[in-house]
């Protein structure tokens, strides 16, 4: 019931009006909910807002928007932040990681000196080859600093071979060596050219083994077309997919569905959810800083809007940028909903109970719908305060008299006795047998609220545009709930389709003949 109460909140957040202004709506659903889309498309076009409606789906990227999670950022070290800080960090790793970190920002600074907007791809082509980078580098800062640098690079290149080149610069180009060679007989102090040079002066098999824990993560979102997305070409005018940064939706009050298919490749799914994350992470400490319209004219300085950040099964996307996100958010207007099944699943994906202790104490009101694990139904009854609860007892007795002369049979006595208990307000018991579309609310600072939610009505496909109705049938049909995500991985329906023509006609007249035979 989680999904469907998710409907409602994200439907009052697309409806609802500040100061005659909307209020910014984005939502992560990893494994991609037909009807959770079709809800905020719907609600968005009622509220007049379809023109700021996106949609981006690494499961259909032909439709989906795009967006470059690296190519806005407030310093150029975010870049390496960003990327470097979904490699792990314990152990043995920890030095692949801050190299990895150094790397990539070196690669990110020339990138930006030689004006050009960093993207996975490029960094991917770099981390690769740096020689190319390097030569191109030198070219800009000589082009400006040295003019007559290269006629001496170009003499010590002729005059190099096998043998006079040194042993750790091996198997690099020739050019890159002559301009090594001139760099330490020349006294040049640039930032940028000393950082590709110290990369470039290491041995390359040695190289090549530092930044191997690298280039699988960026292999990840760097392949098939959803490079198209993640690294968008911005010169391309013929592509009709719109292309987005957080800023500027947060500018134009736009409403994102952010669609991951964690069903059918969860790691590409985190990779991407923690890099839109860290983004986030980044815009918010910028409008924390300086509000939502720096740099535009009669901006007012420090304001703030909100900004509603729903994240269905959030647990799979959490990692360490997530935590700034809930903590420290709220002043930059960010509100987060999140949605997730039990408490476990916060530290199963974290890996550490203190930290998901961290995440689950930032959050203000919690909505406890029925659950399966105690545990996760203690996080709502440990909250609440005893009660005492009132019993009473009926009590009556006789007793015989002794005196046989006497006028006194018997003597009687009744009593009612009130006893009071000291009980838990609700009982974990009361949380598990909660019936669909009901839940406890614990809002306002401890308020305890018992909510019967409306479940909304279908609405008709009619209202979203073709390619919607498509992506809506396509998540339908192929997506399965969470609980069952062991079972059908497949795709029905394309196991055939991954075959050629030539080899789908063969098959099918071996099977003819093998009927004729029979």
């Amino acid at each position: 019931g989680k999904t469907r109460l998710g409907e409602l909140f994200i439907t009052q957040d697309i409806r609802r009006k500040v100061r005659g202004e909307h209020e910014v709506v984005i939502v992560f659903d990893p494994k991609g909910d037909a009807d959770l889309l079709k809800r905020m498309y719907v609600e968005a076009k009622r509220a007049g807002r379809e023109g700021e409606f996106y949609v981006f789906h690494l499961g259909w990227p032909d439709i989906s928007a795009r967006y470059n999670a690296v190519g806005r950022f407030g310093r150029i070290s975010e870049v390496a932040t960003r990327i470097a800080g979904q490699l792990s960090g314990e152990g043995n790793s920890a030095a692949f990681r801050e190299f990895a970190w150094r790397f990539v920002n070196i690669i990110a600074r020339a990138l930006v000196e030689l004006g050009q907007r960093p993207d996975y791809l490029l960094i991917q082509r770099h981390v690769i080859n740096i020689d190319a980078l390097f030569i191109e580098y030198a070219q800009h800062y000589f082009a400006k600093n040295e003019p007559k640098a290269w006629e001496v690079i170009v003499q010590l290149e002729a005059k190099l071979n096998d043998k006079n080149i040194p042993r750790n610069m091996i198997g690099r180009e020739k050019r890159v060596v002559a301009l090594e060679q001139y760099l330490s007989q020349v006294r040049i102090y640039d930032p940028v050219l000393d950082g590709l040079r110290s990369a470039v002066r290491y041995d390359r098999t040695y190289f090549d083994k530092i930044v191997a824990s690298l280039l699988p993560l960026l292999e990840k979102l760097t392949t098939g077309k959803i490079a198209q997305l993640l690294a968008p070409n911005y010169s391309d005018l013929s592509d009709p997919r719109p292309i987005f940064d957080w800023m500027q939706v947060i500018r134009k009050r736009a409403v994102v569905y952010v669609g991951l298919d964690a069903l059918s490749d969860a790691e590409v799914a985190a990779a991407v959810g923690n890099s839109m994350f860290s983004d986030l992470v980044s815009v918010a400490g910028h409008i924390y800083k300086f509000g939502v319209d720096d740099g535009l004219p009669g901006a007012a300085a420090g304001a703030k809007i909100p900004i509603n950040v729903h994240a269905d099964e959030f647990n799979e996307l959490m990692g360490d940028e997530f935590i700034p996100m809930v903590n420290k958010g709220g002043g930059a207007g960010v509100q987060v909903t999140a949605y997730t099944q039990t408490l476990s699943d916060i530290e199963a994906r974290i890996g550490n109970r203190a930290k998901a202790g961290q995440v689950v104490g930032n959050f203000n009101n919690l909505f406890m719908l029925r659950v399966r694990e105690t545990a996760t139904a203690e996080l709502l009854t440990r909250q609440l305060p005893k009660v005492e609860v009132y019993a009473t007892a009926l009590m009556s007795g006789a007793t015989d008299s002794s005196d046989p002369h006497g006028n006194t049979a018997f003597t009687s006595n009744t009593q009612d006795r009130i006893s009071s208990n000291s009980v838990p307000l609700i009982e974990p018991a009361h949380v598990v047998a909660l019936p669909k579309g009901q839940c406890f609310a614990l809002t306002e600072g401890g308020n305890l609220w018992k909510v019967r939610m409306p479940l909304p009505a279908p609405d008709p496909d009619e209202a979203m545009p073709k390619d919607l109705q498509e992506l809506a049938g396509y998540m339908r049909q192929h997506y399965v709930e969470a609980g069952d995500w062991w079972e059908n991985q497949g795709i029905p329906g394309l196991q055939d389709k991954a075959l050629p023509d030539d080899l789908l006609d063969d098959f099918k007249q071996m099977a003819a003949a093998e009927e004729a035979e029979a």
